[in-house]
């Protein structure tokens, strides 16, 4: 994928340098869905950052002074013309509009460098700024798959199944709404 510059953030492959970046935010995941992917050694995160840097469905958001990596951002594509979104960011760099720059950025790549016609992004019922960002992104709720998967077990050993939303967006509604 070719970078994409917004005011403040990059948006690119992975490289090397990320891995230190990748490890401080995913060796302690804040929301579920992020559980298989917690890493605790520098190792690891190597292995992962070459991994995510061989295509394209990954995309590292870096800060644009630093190139200092502050989370990422997935666009899985689902045949023809629709892709999965989502992200996850870096504690420390919360509430100042990182993440919805950089998601704006990304619809607006999807949307007409991609062709896509519908995005789409699953956010739990207790992940209130995702939910927060899907509507900031002009997204609209779809619908509420009630015990929809598992990430992660009670103390018993029993699955805790996440209620789980589903927000979409048209390419017509984004362009008729003015979020290009």
């Amino acid at each position: 994928m070719q970078a994409i510059e917004t005011n403040r953030l990059i948006l690119r492959n992975f490289a090397a340098a990320d891995a230190p970046g990748l490890l401080e935010y995913s060796a302690n995941p804040r929301v579920n869905c992020f559980l298989q992917d917690s890493i605790s050694t520098l190792e690891e995160a190597a292995l992962e950052v070459q991994k995510k840097g061989s295509e394209d469905s990954h995309i590292a958001v870096c800060l644009k002074e630093s190139d200092h990596i502050i989370g990422e951002l997935f666009c899985l594509k689902q045949e023809p013309d629709t892709y999965s979104i989502g992200w996850n960011f870096n504690a420390k760099f919360e509430g100042v509009g990182y993440a919805t720059e950089s998601a704006e950025a990304l619809l607006k790549y999807l949307f007409i460098q991609e062709e896509a016609r519908r995005l789409y992004a699953y956010v739990e019922d207790d992940n209130f700024r995702s939910q927060k960002l899907c509507e900031k992104l002009g997204m609209r709720k779809e619908g509420c798959f009630m015990e929809f998967i598992s990430f992660t077990n009670y103390a018993d050993g029993t699955p805790k199944y996440e209620n789980t939303f589903q927000y979409a967006l048209l390419k017509k509604e984004w362009v008729k709404n003015g979020l290009n």
